[in-house]
């Protein structure tokens, strides 16, 4: 039987369905030791927590709530910050999306951009207390501040090519 094309109502690949999702966060959390650049203080946005953020607006549903603990244990891996912060810091994100998915029923662009930029604000600053605990609180978050506001305002940026990532995902054939 030679066909061209996908028949109607087939559905798409099962295992790009699965891998896509996880493996766009890992190879994004993996992404900045790649890149050659030597800087003092935090310039790059996290990739990975802003995908996994993305992926968590954009696809409440696909991932069950526990899913920050494996893959914040990979951005651990490659973050240089002590093991368990992403883990613990990733799943409270992903509790809080879950949370407001419940109250929010109309969630629109400017609510996923504040919802993620919050997000990310708080995650970043409570990761840099978190491995830096003896500095000055006010020292360390100034640090950060320019890298928070970077990540904030990338989101959208994210947010669009996490949707392609899903078109492709829901791609038949």
């Amino acid at each position: 039987m030679n066909r061209k094309g996908p028949r109607l109502g087939e559905p798409a690949s099962l295992w790009r369905m699965r891998l896509v999702p996880i493996a766009s966060v890992m190879v994004a959390s993996a992404l900045p030791l790649m890149l050659p650049l030597i800087a003092n203080s935090p310039v790059l946005p996290p990739l990975g927590l802003l995908l996994f953020l993305c992926w968590q607006l954009l696809r409440t549903e696909m991932w069950p709530v526990w899913i920050g603990l494996p893959l914040g244990l990979w951005d651990d891996l490659f973050s240089g910050a002590p093991i368990g912060t992403a883990v613990a810091l990733w799943t409270f994100a992903s509790l809080a999306i879950h949370y407001v998915e419940q109250r929010i029923y109309w969630r629109g662009f400017y609510h996923d951009w504040a919802i993620g930029a919050g997000l990310v604000a708080a995650i970043q600053a409570l990761a840099a207390l978190i491995t830096h605990p003896q500095a000055d609180a006010v020292r360390v978050l100034s640090l950060v501040v320019p890298q928070i506001v970077l990540s904030a305002l990338l989101v959208p940026l994210f947010l669009r090519l996490t949707g392609m990532f899903d078109n492709f995902r829901l791609k038949r054939r």
